[in-house]
């Protein structure tokens, strides 16, 4: 791995890190981190009452950048991993959705909840 990648690495897991303490602060119990699918990778999973959430989660080192981080793409990568795991995390009625978590260095945490949208 290169030196520009393990940097990318290692500050994309404090990113995840930090997501995750943001989200037990605000009520959500972490029920998984990075979890592995034959259809790709959840940063975190996450329980609140009756909500089950796969978290994708975007690092950048500049706040201006973090509007380019996420696309429909790499959504739909994060909801083809989720429907594979929604049998294992969340029971029959509970609510499931997509969120995405924007982090950049002196900033505060930017959640977009429900942020896949089938069809959109």
């Amino acid at each position: 791995m290169s030196e520009r990648r393990a940097r990318a690495e290692m500050q994309g897991r404090r990113g995840e890190a930090w997501a995750a303490w943001y989200l037990r602060l605000t009520g959500w119990r972490i029920l998984g981190r990075r979890v592995r699918t034959a259809r790709g990778e959840v940063d975190l999973v996450v329980r609140r009452a009756r909500t089950v959430c796969f978290v994708e989660v975007k690092w950048r080192s500049r706040k201006t950048d973090l509007d380019a981080s996420i696309d429909a793409r790499r959504l739909q990568r994060v909801a083809a991993a989720a429907q594979g795991l929604v049998a294992r995390y969340a029971r029959e009625g509970e609510t499931v959705r997509i969120d995405v978590i924007l982090l950049a260095p002196w900033c505060w945490p930017r959640r977009i909840a429900n942020a896949w949208q089938p069809g959109v």
